[in-house]
């Protein structure tokens, strides 16, 4: 037998009879109920949610350009400033409307040591070499060119002199008037075909470097790394970028914090940052402890790899000494690579050439000697390590000398370790 249907019974007042409730349960009830809701004032206030985001990227822009305003007007005002740092540099184009939190770096105003800058100027180069810009380079070129009749190179390293289309001159005279004033958005669609030009110098002459704002500068950065091989972007480096960050240097005593990123969007290409910004700024003897310390933050706070650092390293210690090799040096040396035995050799020979220099060395060179030995005393010889304990004798300094000194001491050699490698396992006892 089935289950017995309940009989729903009805709770109200009102007593319906049995046959009545069953054809109400058969029959399907239409519910016409409506939501009727009655507009208020209040809720005419509430703005959409892509309103309220468009007015939120607005008030970050405009608060954007009034902390740039405040550093172009007062350069000395000591404050920080944000520094967004992508890492996707497939995106060569726009910048975002939104910064997220973890993309964000702040870049603090750095002091410096009005002592340690007047002993480094003691070291720098009594006849500096003149460094060259674009500007200088095509105006070589136009001029050799008046003498000739067709000029052709084909060397990916040089210059490239072509006769422009009136049409895209004056063109590329309107990106420039753009680039002038850039703040932030999508940049012109002619200047992002410019590194696949074969003559994208001439075309980055016309468009006036010098005068671009400091966003247009990351943004012109971020395109050549992302499409420029390494030679090509080397040129960029240190005949646009190298310069305007020196300028900017000289004049506010502070970087802007676009070519701070534009620094940090460089190291893309490693071997042109090194070949193009690192390297001419040490051979030309007059790099400043500004521009050593700001420069060497970029290079500590980014991951490079070990080759491109192997021979940075190398090459530095080879250089005429002006002071600011030392900063470079302790900086490379605290990234705690595994330097191959040339490059410790060659950091050896660079700290043993100052045994007969007369000069009172910085405190600068003290340090990058200490950083030496702390993170490489194991891989010195045991001749190197007398060696440099000779050169104490000559070069020393009253606080930091005696810990070099203690660090040295106690150094275990290559040379004794790979002697006592057979020997440890000449007397291991042998298995039976």
């Amino acid at each position: 037998m089935g289950k017995a249907k309940k009989v729903k019974v009805s709770k109200g007042g009102t007593k319906i009879s049995l046959a009545d409730e069953i054809e109400l349960e058969k029959t399907i009830k239409s519910k016409s109920r409506q939501k009727i809701r009655h507009r208020t004032e209040e809720d005419e206030e509430y703005v959409a949610p892509t309103l309220t985001k468009k007015i939120l990227s607005q008030a970050r822009k405009q608060q954007r350009e009034i902390e740039e305003e405040i550093d172009l007007s007062d350069p000395k005002a000591v404050k920080k400033s944000t520094v967004k740092l992508s890492n996707d540099f497939s995106d060569a184009g726009e910048s975002s409307d939104e910064e997220k939190v973890e993309d964000i770096h702040y870049y603090e105003n750095i002091e410096i040591n009005e002592e340690d800058e007047r002993a480094l100027e003691m070291f720098m180069s009594k006849d500096p070499v003149p460094m060259r810009t674009l500007a200088d380079i095509i105006m070589e070129k136009l001029t050799e060119k008046k003498t000739e009749i067709e000029t052709q190179f084909s060397d990916a390293g040089t210059v490239q002199l072509q006769d422009l289309d009136p049409r895209i001159k004056a063109m590329y005279e309107g990106v420039r008037d753009v680039l002038a004033k850039y703040r932030s958005g999508k940049l012109p669609k002619a200047f992002k075909i410019v590194p696949s030009l074969r003559n994208w110098e001439q075309i980055l002459y016309i468009t006036e470097p010098p005068q671009w704002s400091a966003a247009a500068m990351y943004q012109a950065t971020r395109i050549f790394a992302s499409n420029l091989k390494d030679k090509m972007a080397q040129r960029f480096y240190n005949l646009v970028l190298l310069p305007r960050i020196r300028d900017d240097l000289a004049e506010y005593k502070r970087l802007n914090f676009h070519l701070y990123q534009a620094l940090r969007k460089a190291l893309f290409k490693p071997a042109g940052f090194m070949k193009g910004i690192l390297l001419p700024l040490l051979e030309s003897g007059t790099c400043t402890l500004r521009e050593a310390v700001i420069i060497g933050s970029v290079i500590a706070k980014n991951s490079i790899p070990i080759l491109h650092s192997s021979a940075a390293i190398l090459k530095i210690a080879e250089m005429d000494y002006t002071g600011a090799n030392s900063i470079f040096l302790r900086i490379f040396l605290d990234k705690k690579y595994a330097l191959p035995y040339r490059v410790v050799d060659g950091v050896v020979f660079h700290f043993l050439r100052f045994e007969r220099d007369t000069r009172e060395l910085p405190v600068l060179w003290h340090q990058a000697f200490l950083t030496f030995v702390q993170r490489y005393k194991s891989d010195i010889s045991s001749e190197q390590k007398e060696a440099l304990l000779n050169l104490l004798k000559k070069q020393s300094h009253h606080s930091i000398t005696s810990e070099i000194r203690r660090e040295l001491q106690h150094a275990k050699c290559r040379d004794i370790e790979m002697m006592m490698g057979p020997i440890i396992s000449f007397m291991e006892p042998v298995a039976i």
